[in-house]
């Protein structure tokens, strides 16, 4: 029995060591996720506004507007770009992502892979880890940990050029990003998005009457376009990351207060188990010291 108690009280110990594990974990995932869900705030009005903008841009220009990065052509080789987080402890949030992406690979580019004509692209050690063990038969492009760690523009805006200079020399034909949009800290949605060609900007209708803007292109509309259009893909991409980064603090700091809870419910489990194997040990004891004394008196 000594030793059964001896085994509760080192599980009980444990359990407290690991709660608070999970709670300081939970309170850094916070922190982390104030900055995080900031970030992505002040990000989307801006690329909200720069679609429209180019969106009323287009549309000035009628049936006149002609640019490389939105022509659509045969799919010959596909690049499918994966974001996850690059650490765990995040419950469902990275397998959820990588669902997703394969789901993407087996309806649309079944075929593609078969052929050798599907590349991969991962934003983050996680996603990297599964595709470069289960889809070997796959270009798999780096692991790109420092984006998904950093905030910082330049790294992202040379992936972004590559990325452009890759469709524009026919390297890829099409491109899709698989990303965890966020919503709030216990709200993630895994999304794939197309990427290029870029997809047909749709302006919100208003109910009004459409005005068609007058602009005046200096120095030409070609110019114009090509230079609004890769500043919106770097800018896409940037809220695809902080997009991501944003769920995955928020999915750790749910996991992390759930875990807390758990912890706490067999905290009170064990403890209960400890109280009786103790009170069994007491009366035990009694017994024995009842019975002696009996015997000794007869």
């Amino acid at each position: 029995m000594a030793a059964n108690l001896k085994e509760v009280r080192e599980r009980i110990k444990s359990v407290i060591n690991t709660q608070q594990i999970t709670k300081a974990m939970k309170m850094v995932s916070a922190a982390k996720l104030r900055k995080a869900q900031q970030a992505i705030v002040q990000m989307r009005p801006y690329t909200v506004k720069l679609n429209e903008i180019l969106g009323h841009v287009i549309a000035s220009l009628g049936g006149d507007a002609e640019f490389k990065l939105a022509k659509t052509r045969e799919v010959k080789q596909a690049l499918v770009i994966v974001i996850t987080s690059s650490r765990g402890l995040c419950g469902a949030f990275n397998t959820n992502i990588i669902k997703t992406a394969v789901s993407l690979i087996q309806e649309s580019y079944g075929r593609h892979r078969k052929e050798g004509k599907l590349s991969i692209l991962c934003i983050g050690k996680k996603g990297f880890d599964y595709f470069k063990k289960h889809y070997s038969d796959c270009q798999i492009i780096g692991d790109h940990v420092h984006l998904i760690e950093s905030y910082k523009a330049e790294p992202t805006d040379k992936l972004v050029e590559s990325l452009i200079d890759s469709f524009e020399t026919a390297l890829y034909d099409r491109v899709q990003v698989v990303y965890g949009r966020f919503k709030n800290a216990a709200t993630q949605f895994p999304t794939s998005e197309d990427y290029l060609p870029v997809p047909k900007i749709n302006l919100p209708h208003t109910g009004k009457k459409k005005l068609k803007a007058d602009y005046l292109f200096e120095p030409d509309k070609q110019t114009v376009l090509e230079s609004l259009i890769p500043a919106l893909l770097k800018i896409q991409m940037k809220r695809y990351i902080m997009d991501t980064s944003a769920s995955e603090h928020g999915a750790r700091m749910t996991a992390m207060d759930k875990a807390s809870e758990n912890a706490e419910e067999l905290l009170k489990e064990l403890r209960i188990n400890y109280n009786k194997a103790r009170q069994e040990t007491i009366t035990k004891e009694l017994l024995e010291i009842v019975a002696g004394a009996a015997a000794l008196g007869g």
